[in-house]
């Protein structure tokens, strides 16, 4: 009985060498012989990719074997009843083909650089992409992308993924420490009576995108929403919303721009919705111009009751109301299709008071920026 193994992309070639230990001739016993023996197992061009396991001589089948030159042009096959030299099972590639180890090392090299150096106007590789490439520069006649797929596991490679970082050109300083710090603190320690904390950020460029025809609702049968794709412009509102850390209560107001003049209105709004008990509200949000600009700082010289928290560059993320936001982009925005403004607006403020029938926290803990502050200094980290 031949012995059996799994198919691998990457099946060493030590592995082999037992077999030539019985064998008496000298040839056999040279490790690049072994290699070749090695080939002669790998599967036939155009022979199915799937991982079913394959079988192997025995040393004692390859025993009569006075060299690797008795081996047939395709390689060495057994049955797989007896393990009896046949018919062939594999062969090696042919022409300016490269054997099946070097071919999974120029696979690999390749998914480690970005396609514009292969020629590729690509954004990132694929499966598909890099068979095709591998026989285009004549590494392989044919591989499936299957084959593909199981090289890169291997090696724990998955090219087609993209995760976002920062360049060192954008430090994460001791300022950026701090400030992350102090806002999870707002978000973690127990508020006093007479403290609030508010995120507030603005959702813009709201689209009521009236439809030609109405939206029609799922049916019995599988059939789901149904939205007409052409739909006319109406022009386009922006929320702002401030979302309560403990009680996870909104309040939000529309409005067409979306300047200064249209933050302190809406300040104003929070400054005569919120308790006069109320004497100190912390206003999370993040440090653009709308935020910060002189008619904003003279409005608040003038409410000594808010402060202002501002999120660090390229961590708006960790402003609370962004989560609301996307709770309301699926909820509401997913499929839009309002008549008017004025009727998107009706829509907007009455999803906001459901909410606020139900409204809950999100569970903020120091542990949720942990990732982040490891590389804090220990005074801050601590």
């Amino acid at each position: 009985m031949g012995h059996v193994i799994p198919r691998s992309p990457l099946w060493p070639a030590k592995r082999i060498l037992p077999f030539c230990s019985v064998l008496k001739n000298d040839k056999l016993l040279n490790p690049g012989n072994a290699l070749r023996l090695f080939v002669q197992v790998w599967p036939k061009e155009g022979e199915s990719s799937s991982c079913s396991p394959r079988v192997f001589p025995s040393p004692r089948s390859l025993g009569g074997l006075a060299s690797v030159e008795d081996l047939s042009t395709n390689g060495p096959s057994v049955s797989r009843k007896n393990g009896s030299v046949g018919s062939p099972i594999g062969q090696a590639g042919e022409g300016g083909l490269f054997s099946p180890p070097k071919v999974a090392i120029h696979l690999v090299k390749m998914a480690c650089e970005r396609p514009e150096l292969a020629g590729r106007s690509l954004s990132q590789w694929d499966c598909s992409e890099l068979a095709r490439k591998l026989i285009e520069e004549g590494v392989v006649s044919s591989i499936s992308t299957e084959t593909v797929r199981r090289v890169l596991s291997h090696h724990k490679l998955k090219p087609w993924r993209h995760h976002l970082w920062l360049s060192p050109k954008h430090p994460r300083d001791a300022a950026f420490y701090e400030a992350v710090t102090e806002i999870i603190d707002l978000y973690s320690r127990p508020l006093a009576p007479q403290e609030v904390v508010l995120c507030v950020d603005e959702k813009t460029s709201l689209q009521p995108r009236p439809r030609i025809c109405a939206t029609k609702p799922a049916q019995p049968g599988n059939i789901p929403n149904r939205v007409e794709h052409e739909y006319r412009r109406d022009g386009a509102l922006n929320l702002f919303a401030a979302f309560n850390t403990r009680t996870g209560h909104v309040t939000g107001r529309c409005f067409g721009r979306k300047r200064q003049k249209e933050f302190i209105s809406f300040l104003e709004h929070l400054d005569q919705t919120t308790p006069a008990e109320i004497t100190l509200i912390h206003i999370v949000c993040d440090n653009v111009s709308v935020h910060h600009g002189k008619e904003a700082k003279k409005w608040l010289e003038k409410h000594p009751r808010f402060q202002f928290h501002f999120t660090p560059v390229h961590c708006s993320w960790i402003n609370q109301v962004e989560q609301w936001f996307s709770i309301l982009q699926r909820k509401r925005f997913r499929i839009a299709d309002f008549a008017s403004k004025e009727e998107m607006h009706k829509m907007i403020m009455q999803f906001t008071s459901q909410w606020n029938r139900h409204a809950h926290p999100f569970n903020w803990s120091s542990k949720s920026v942990a990732k982040i502050m490891a590389d804090a200094p220990l005074k801050l980290a601590a």
